[in-house]
C-alpha cells in the first residue's frame, strides 16, 4: 500500500497508475519490456512503486512537458519526449510547483507530502520522440501520434492490441488551449482531424485525469467545437481555472460535464484563435 499511488488493471498488461493530485500514467507490458505513459508530478518514488509492478526494463515516454506528466523524468534521469516541449519539462519541473499542485484544494485531514518527498529537479538525458515514431514492446507495439495543441509537443499513444489511446491531456472534457505553451484553435483542428484519421484503429481513450475510458466520439465533439469558436458561434462561456480566465466552448456544470450531455470541452482566448497571417 503506497501513500504516493494508486493502482489498478485496466487489461491484463497494462496498469494505470495514480498520484496525489489526480493525475494519471500507463504502465504497458509487452513480452520483453514496458513503457511507461507519462511520470505523474515526482512526488514520491514512481520508479520505485514500477518496480514493484513489474520486473521488464522500464522506458518512460512523455505525452507532454507539464508538472503533472513530466516528474518521473527527473527520477530516471532519461525519458523520451517531443522536442518541442523538452523546455516546458524543465520550466514545470521546480519542485515547489510540483508540490504546489499535488497540495492545493486538498481537504482537511487528507494525507499531505512533505517537500523532501519532491523528486529534486536534475538534467535529464531526452530522447525525441515523434509522430509516427513505434515502440515494440514484444507481443505488443505502440505508436505515437501528434496532436499538437495543449502543448505543442502532446503526444498521444496507440495501442492497436486494446482498440485504446492513451491521451495524455490532448483531448478531454477540459481541453486546456491559450495556455503560454499552447498552439491556436486553427492549429488545433489540423492536429484534430490528424488523430481522428486513426479513429478506425481505436475505440476509447484513456487520458491524464479522470480515471474512466472516453469514448472516441470527443474527437469528432471536439472538431466541431473549434469550427464553432473559429466562426464565433461557440457559447464564449467565461471560466477561471488554475488562475487563468478562460472562454469555453460550452457552458457546463461545476464537474466540467457540458450542459447539452455531450462530452468535448475546449477552453480559449479570443486572441489565440487564428495563426498569424
Amino acid at each position: 500500500m503506497s501513500k504516493f499511488f494508486t493502482a489498478h488493471k485496466i487489461y491484463e498488461n497494462v496498469t494505470q497508475i495514480g498520484g496525489l493530485g489526480g493525475e494519471l500514467c500507463y504502465l504497458i507490458e509487452g513480452e520483453e519490456r514496458a513503457l511507461l505513459i507519462d511520470g505523474l508530478t515526482g512526488i514520491g518514488s514512481l520508479k520505485a512503486f514500477v518496480r514493484e509492478l513489474t520486473d521488464l526494463p522500464v522506458e518512460l515516454v512523455l505525452t507532454h512537458g507539464h508538472v503533472d506528466h513530466a516528474g518521473a523524468s527527473f527520477e530516471y534521469g532519461v525519458c523520451r519526449v517531443n522536442p518541442a516541449d523538452v523546455a516546458l519539462l524543465y520550466e514545470h519541473g521546480d519542485p515547489a510547483r510540483r508540490y504546489e499542485f499535488v497540495t492545493r484544494g486538498k481537504p482537511e485531514g487528507a494525507f499531505l507530502p512533505r517537500m523532501d518527498d519532491v523528486v529534486p529537479l536534475c538534467a535529464v538525458r531526452t530522447l525525441p520522440v515523434c509522430d509516427g515514431d513505434k515502440f515494440d514492446l514484444g507481443g505488443i507495439t505502440l505508436e505515437a501520434v501528434a496532436v499538437p495543441g495543449h502543448t505543442k509537443g502532446t503526444l498521444a499513444f496507440l495501442d492497436r492490441a486494446h482498440r485504446t489511446v492513451y491521451s495524455g491531456d490532448a483531448c478531454n472534457p477540459n481541453t486546456l488551449l491559450a495556455l503560454p505553451c499552447s498552439t491556436t484553435i486553427e492549429t488545433y483542428k489540423q492536429s484534430l482531424l490528424h488523430f481522428a484519421s486513426f479513429m478506425d484503429a481505436f475505440d476509447v481513450l484513456y487520458g491524464g485525469h479522470g480515471t474512466g475510458a472516453v469514448p472516441k466520439c470527443i474527437i469528432d465533439e471536439a472538431l466541431e467545437l473549434c469550427d464553432e469558436i473559429m466562426a464565433g458561434t461557440d457559447d464564449q462561456y467565461p471560466m477561471a481555472f488554475l488562475g487563468r480566465n478562460f472562454l469555453y466552448a460550452r457552458s457546463f456544470t461545476g464537474d466540467f460535464k457540458r450542459r447539452d450531455g455531450k462530452l468535448a470541452n475546449i477552453a480559449y482566448k479570443k486572441e489565440t484563435i487564428f495563426n498569424e497571417r
